[in-house]
């Protein structure tokens, strides 16, 4: 797949959110909802983020992909190995922080994300000479029925 870098908006990526923000917890346990978390574990790893767009509450995809994919423990062991988990979750029932919105709708935007459950995986870079962070982007997939069909779809990505 052919990639490309897109420059992220300045107010992407705040990394001074509030105590109500960091009190925030994902819908999947272990995963980051803070870009500039996952960022940072990234830098740390020289892992790609895999970013998980889902409605957790209200989309019936989601939920199924969740169950099937997501909680499993074939999952997590491979994604302990492989990526940075970033849960960009728009919940309609549960209560979420501004900061967390903004930033969710702002890398939907960013993404072009019209429809969950959409996973992209991407490198996060920030460039040396204007310190604006760019998007690398490795590759987008959806809904798949199981750990094997998704974590091998994935590892076509990070080739």
């Amino acid at each position: 797949m052919k990639t490309f870098v897109t420059t992220l908006f300045i107010g992407l990526l705040a990394f001074s959110l509030n105590a109500q923000a960091e009190n925030y917890e994902p819908a999947h346990e272990g995963w980051h909802v803070q870009l500039s978390d996952a960022y940072q574990e990234s830098v740390q790893t020289g892992k790609p983020i895999m970013a998980y767009f889902t409605g957790s509450d209200w989309c019936p995809p989601c939920r199924r992909f969740s169950a099937a994919v997501i909680n499993q423990p074939e999952f997590n062991e491979w994604a302990k190995e492989k990526v940075v988990l970033l849960e960009l979750d728009n919940p309609r029932r549960k209560q979420v922080p501004q900061e967390i919105r903004e930033q969710n709708q702002n890398l939907r935007q960013a993404f072009q994300v019209t429809r969950v459950p959409t996973v992209w995986v991407f490198n996060l870079n920030q460039n040396a000479q204007s310190g604006e962070m760019e998007i690398e982007p490795l590759g987008r997939t959806g809904f798949m029925p199981s750990v094997e069909e998704f974590t091998a779809s994935v590892e076509q990505m990070l080739d």
